[in-house]
């Protein structure tokens, strides 16, 4: 079944459990609209690249919700739609949610697309596998795919243990030829390579354990099936990339201790890749002050360090021996004021990435958030030179129903 059919088959599961008992169900729905704008600071580095200063983009998301009487039974629709005035590749329509799920004393069952996270720390979330990343919407992978699923949790006094079966897989979204923050040759999302014989039809399997001792939360996760990371080969007129999913397994652990003011973090994965068995870690600490200066105001303390021994052959990553430090603000007040700001530093090459983050709630329905995202110390040998001149400041505002 191709993706497109999953949607609408999911559709029409998710209106029929709408449809029955809906007289005695709990209905709750929502919706936003987002308007956004990138303001980029140099001109272009690649051929084909827009030559406007500005990139305007527009998104919207609904939100159905529905409960049975019993409250056994539960169903969600949410689909996401975002629109891009300079590149065609970065307009989307998704289903973040699609499910209807049932519920017991201990155990769940859910069937159809969901959003799933899996993850502690701040600047890379080695663990979290299960949905692919949306690459074209944002460069930090926090933007996810929906993603096609049969869920069965099961949560007791020793922990929770939930196992995923993920039928259709989802390529990863990147900028189109027109595109900023891309690499230097466009990827052609329409010819995707598999290391399997059935394509995005593979039957991926996922299993998770989760848990806490004392003042340590535990999560251990598995998968096998299709790497959301690819690789990118260049095709055979060497003028464009192409995605190369191939098949994976991968162990993952990520630890949370929580004590007083300290927030101690670690992720770690080792996968069976294309070429070898490689290992990752991020870890680190967050340290928060409280209502500084007898105010409201929190301020958190961020300090973490990435490492990754892939090789050359493996998918690109820029975490591989890096530091990041960071600050978070949460002024507490009745606007939500937050801004969370960082900078990562490459120790080998000298490379780094600032990022900050603010946001504030204007009433009760219009939120507004500043990103601003600078590039440095890249030669043309480093990986991040492709985005060297991609420094950009990006307004968004939203409106929400």
């Amino acid at each position: 079944m191709s993706i497109r059919g999953f949607q609408f088959a999911a559709l029409a599961v998710l209106l029929s459990s709408f449809v029955v008992h809906a007289e005695e169900a709990t209905w709750d729905w929502g919706a936003d609209i987002e308007l956004q704008s990138r303001f980029f600071a140099r001109d272009a580095l690649w051929p084909g690249q827009m030559s406007q200063a500005a990139q305007l983009s527009i998104a919207a998301t609904a939100e159905l919700r529905w409960r049975n009487a019993t409250g056994n039974q539960r169903a969600s629709f949410i689909p996401v739609l975002r629109w891009d005035e300079a590149d065609p590749e970065r307009s989307l329509v998704d289903l973040a949610e699609a499910y209807w799920a049932w519920e017991a004393d201990a155990a769940e069952l859910l069937v159809g697309a969901n959003t799933v996270f899996w993850g502690v720390t701040e600047s890379v979330h080695l663990v979290d596998i299960i949905n692919q990343t949306d690459a074209a919407g944002d460069i930090d992978g926090e933007d996810k795919l929906g993603q096609p699923m049969v869920n069965v949790a099961w949560q007791s006094d020793w922990g929770q243990v939930s196992a995923y079966v993920l039928p259709l897989f989802r390529e990863r979204t990147y900028p189109g030829i027109n595109g900023r923050l891309r690499s230097p040759l466009p990827v052609d999302t329409d010819r995707p390579v598999y290391g399997s014989s059935r394509g995005e039809n593979h039957v991926d399997l996922a299993l998770r354990y989760s848990h806490y001792v004392g003042d340590m939360d535990i999560g251990l996760s598995l998968f096998s099936g299709t790497s959301r990371e690819p690789r990118l080969v260049p095709d055979e007129s060497g003028s464009t990339l192409l995605p190369h999913y191939d098949q994976i397994d991968q162990f993952g652990i990520d630890l949370q201790y929580t004590r007083d003011a300290w927030l101690w973090k670690l992720e770690a994965i080792a996968r069976n890749g294309y070429s070898h068995t490689f290992t990752a870690a991020v870890g680190g600490f967050e340290y928060t002050l409280y209502q500084v200066r007898e105010s409201a105001a929190d301020i958190g303390l961020l300090l973490e360090f990435q490492y990754d021994d892939r090789s050359d052959l493996e998918p690109i990553t820029v975490n591989d021996n890096d530091i990041f430090v960071g600050t978070r603000l949460a002024l507490n007040d009745t606007q939500d004021t937050a801004m969370l700001a960082g900078i990562a530093y490459d120790v080998d090459t000298g490379e780094t990435f600032l990022n900050i983050e603010a946001e504030r709630r204007f009433g009760d329905d219009i939120a507004v958030e500043l990103r601003i995202r600078a590039f440095s110390g890249a030669s043309t040998q480093d990986i991040t030179y492709s985005v060297v001149r991609d420094d950009y400041v990006q307004l968004q505002i939203a409106k929400y129903f």
